[in-house]
């Protein structure tokens, strides 16, 4: 499939015509200059044309090892990567040095490049048009990324810059169209009916946690090359980015996401808008790696998010990243186990792993913890068991006595995966406490091999077989 990147100065479009090609809000859009910083991709379609499509951080000239300056490195490599460059001018704005820079820079490439006049339905923009003629790039393209406008002039400037042969889906595209298995999107998990776990179908995975915690160096790490955005500033992320690659013959997709504040903290539109991109990522993807410095864990903010991820019913595991850092290694790692298994009791059993993002220490440990922990979470108990188990602990330890009348457990059956949700019948559902609840759950993770990931349980009223019957007169 044809390769397509969106290139150019900061706020002249980029992001917006990316939402519109891909059709969907993906890439965050705001007026200030500067918001993309990682190259986010995705699936395009532009009439008949069907294109994989990259968005790319504003290009800026600053000094080397700034943050600006590794922006433009990420840009740099998708210019290379893609068979054709969109490179996008602000016609509104008209000109700039930065936009002769980099044209000139395009120009040298000597790659494909389609000259993109954005923004040309404002008034006064015909002047910066026409200027757009003196970059050398050949006749630009008059369009509107927000409106929708001049993009059938877009489509034939693509197909003029490729040729239409390289649009069209050779035959193994082709098969592969017809033979992938789609992922559910989000909303169809719940539904899904698991008969047995399949080790070998596709893992969304989502990472999180504070800001500057590690995350982009992590997936980074794990794919081999520096595709994300890194560096000692905090907050760099952004857009929630995803990355894909193959652990074990296994396709993997995991989302970087923007570093989680608390919520007084955030008072900005784009850090509002980069916390829900994050908080979609979660709820889209199966396992969420919350991702803590081995250095200062489990700092409040740290516990919040465990905590939205296991209401959510998304599958958790730990990752105590900067772990290259830490000396005495043996009794860092005790103290963090206890501090898990204390601080963390509504997900107890949680999987947690050392890594280290900066030399790839115990990825492999915990890409096997995500699996597993994905497992657990696809896990289904025949009704069978569950009521051999519920009478079990019902005689063992009965249910409380209100008001002088014992509360009855009938009937338990399991009625969904991911996370694992039971349903209990019993007399009086709200004579249950909180405490013994607990109790289930507890037993229910040691049991049958459920801990680390969530346990919902639902208490149903049993029907009176009586009710609404007349006394019988005496």
């Amino acid at each position: 499939m044809v390769s397509v990147a969106i290139v150019g100065r900061p706020n002249v479009g980029k992001s917006t015509l990316f939402n519109r090609l891909v059709g969907k809000r993906l890439a965050l859009v705001d007026d200030r200059p500067g918001v993309t910083r990682d190259r986010r991709g995705g699936e395009a379609r532009l009439l008949d044309l069907e294109f994989s499509i990259i968005d790319t951080a504003g290009l800026e000239t600053a000094p080397n090892e700034s943050l600006e300056a590794r922006m433009r490195g990420q840009t740099e490599r998708a210019i290379e990567e893609a068979d054709l460059s969109l490179f996008l001018v602000d016609a509104k704005s008209g000109i700039t040095p930065d936009d002769k820079f980099f044209g000139d820079l395009l120009r040298r490439r000597g790659r494909p490049v389609v000259l993109v006049a954005n923004k040309s339905e404002a008034r006064g923009s015909d002047a910066g048009f026409y200027d757009s003629y003196s970059l050398g790039l050949g006749e630009p393209v008059a369009i509107s990324a927000e409106h929708g406008e001049g993009m059938g002039d877009l489509r034939d400037a693509m197909v003029a810059a490729l040729g239409p042969d390289a649009f069209a889906l050779d035959e193994e595209e082709v098969e592969e169209a017809e033979t992938s298995v789609p992922i559910t999107p989000p909303g169809g998990d719940d539904e899904e009916v698991i008969e047995a776990y399949d080790a070998t179908k596709p893992l969304r995975i989502a990472v999180v946690g504070r800001p500057n915690a590690g995350k982009s160096t992590l997936v980074n790490r794990f794919l081999g090359e520096d595709r994300l955005l890194t560096g000692p500033e905090a907050g760099i992320t952004r857009d929630s980015i995803s990355v894909e690659w193959d652990w074990r013959g296994r396709r993997i997709k995991m989302f970087d996401t923007a570093g989680l504040r608390r919520r007084a903290k955030v008072q900005e539109k784009l850090e509002k808008l980069s916390v829900a991109d994050a908080l979609r990522a979660v709820k889209f993807a199966e396992v969420v790696v919350i991702v803590l410095d081995a250095a200062i864990p489990f700092e409040r903010q740290d516990l919040a998010i465990a905590d939205l991820v296991v209401r959510e019913g998304r599958a958790p595991v730990i990752a105590f990243n900067k772990w290259d850092l830490v000396e005495d290694r043996q009794a860092v790692l005790a103290a963090l186990r206890e501090m898990t298994e204390r601080l963390l009791p509504q997900a107890r059993g949680i999987r947690a792993v050392p890594v280290s993002g900066e030399t790839g220490e115990g990825l492999d440990r915990l890409m096997q913890s995500i699996a597993q922990t994905h497992e657990t979470w696809n896990r289904r108990i025949s009704t069978a068991k569950l009521n051999q188990w519920l009478d079990r602990v019902t005689s063992h330890h009965p249910p409380p006595a209100v008001a002088g009348r014992r509360v009855n457990i009938k009937y338990m059956t399991q009625v969904k995966t991911r996370p694992p949700t039971f349903v209990l019948s019993t007399t009086r559902p709200e004579a249950l406490g909180a405490s013994y609840q607990r109790y289930l759950v507890n037993g229910l993770r040691e049991t049958f091999d459920l801990g680390g990931v969530p346990i919902r349980l639902n208490f149903r009223k049993g029907q009176n077989p009586y009710a609404g019957r007349a006394k019988r007169a005496k």
